[in-house]
């Protein structure tokens, strides 16, 4: 392709948006918009990585750190939207809202008998712990949703020091919606002082800590009291009892008993296809330096970057067409830039974008009948005889 006709702009600053450096380069470079809106240059990049996709091994060839689920692959990245659970040990991954641990039950205590206490204003596991003095593993937290698809009433109780992921819980039951005060009246429940004991219709799940759990302290169904000593299955039952809370930093890999870490990170890709704008933008986050893209030739839109600097005595661009045709033949892709641009302007544009090697066609070098070559990631130009041009690269 030709510079001219792909319309390439460059920039000398980053965009005042840039969430990171790699795409701060890219806007810079012509393959993006500040608005992330695909340019022609783009579009090409992605067209090559679409193309080397086919291969099995593409995955391994595009030189980036990956993290791999059962379903899907990751690029870590700081500012990335998505959270993956991972352990550095076995490799485990996965979404950190779906991420399973291994859970540490608390010491198991003989079961007490039910007690009904006075607990004003404790409508919070905080608040509540607090007023009885007991750490919030000592509690049973109410969480109370309704089935978007049938409006059944969903009630969930969870261990008071753990969080319900509504992912896990949403994968079981589908999806849900916070529960109305109508909803939460009709069941038996009062917000704030709700526990599954004495429900109407209420579909219960519980997490499977629960079971391992004695005594807790949790909601009465009455305003102002909670109860102490509640304990599953003797003073209530669930309909399911199932992992439904999220993992964090720090908690034991379910495979192999190592902490788990918290990465962010964009997706690449599932088992229903790959995303190639996020491999295109974690390429640009991994290979860049100071002055642009240094992109691994496995996935460079283009694996040489032409140009001519114009001459005084001779037509370095009539030259430059020669080449460009000769490494076209050679099946070499190739970017020509065909501008009669300055040379300092051309050679800032060629490291922005990033091609493997840059070949420079210029009058001093041609009238000794070569022309230099110089690989993105290296200093020295290196002089090349005109019929060894091929065999070089």
């Amino acid at each position: 392709m030709k510079y001219t006709d792909l319309k390439i702009q460059t920039q000398r600053e980053a965009p005042n948006n840039a969430r990171t450096e790699g795409f701060a380069f890219l806007v810079r470079a012509g393959y993006l918009t500040r608005e992330s809106e695909i340019l022609p240059l783009g579009k090409e990049a992605l067209a090559r990585l679409e193309s080397l996709s086919n291969d099995p091994s593409f995955s391994t060839v595009v030189d980036l750190p990956r993290l791999v689920s059962e379903q899907a692959v990751f690029f870590p990245m700081a500012t990335g939207n998505l959270e993956v659970a991972h352990c550095p040990s076995c490799k485990y991954t996965e979404l950190l809202d779906m991420a399973k641990f291994k859970k540490t039950p608390l010491p198991r205590e003989e079961e007490r008998p039910l007690e009904k206490v006075l607990t004003p204003d404790c409508n919070t596991i905080e608040s509540l712990a607090n007023f009885l003095g007991v750490p919030k593993e000592k509690t049973a937290k109410a969480l109370m949703y309704t089935c978007k698809e049938d409006g059944k009433f969903v009630f969930v109780a969870v261990r008071g020091d753990m969080q319900l992921s509504e992912a896990k819980l949403e994968y079981i039951v589908g999806e849900i919606q916070p529960a109305d005060a109508e909803a939460i009246a009709r069941s038996g429940a009062v917000a704030g002082y709700a526990s599954p004991i004495g429900l109407n219709e209420a579909l219960i799940l519980v997490d499977d800590l629960i079971p391992q759990s004695q005594n807790l302290a949790a909601g009465a169904n009455e305003a102002g009291y909670h109860l102490l000593n509640t304990n599953y299955p003797r003073d209530y039952s669930a309909e399911i009892v199932e992992d439904l809370v999220m993992a964090k930093a720090g908690d034991a890999c379910s495979n192999c008993g190592n902490a788990l870490e918290v990465v962010s990170a964009i997706p690449l890709g599932t088992r229903f296809g790959l995303y190639y704008e996020n491999w295109l933008l974690a390429l640009a986050e991994q290979h860049h330096d100071e002055k642009g893209l240094t992109l691994p030739k496995s996935a460079a839109p283009f694996d040489v970057y032409l140009m001519h600097v114009p001459g005084k005595q001779m037509d370095t661009r009539a030259e430059a067409e020669k080449i460009y045709n000769q490494l076209q033949n050679a099946g070499i892709s190739v970017l020509f830039d065909d501008r009669d641009e300055r040379a300092g302007v051309k050679f800032n544009d060629a490291d922005l974008i990033g091609c493997p090697i840059r070949v420079t066609v210029g009058e001093k070098a041609l009238q000794n009948g070569m022309v230099e070559l110089k690989p993105r990631k290296e200093k020295e130009n290196k002089l090349v005889p005109l019929e060894k041009i091929i065999e070089e690269l």
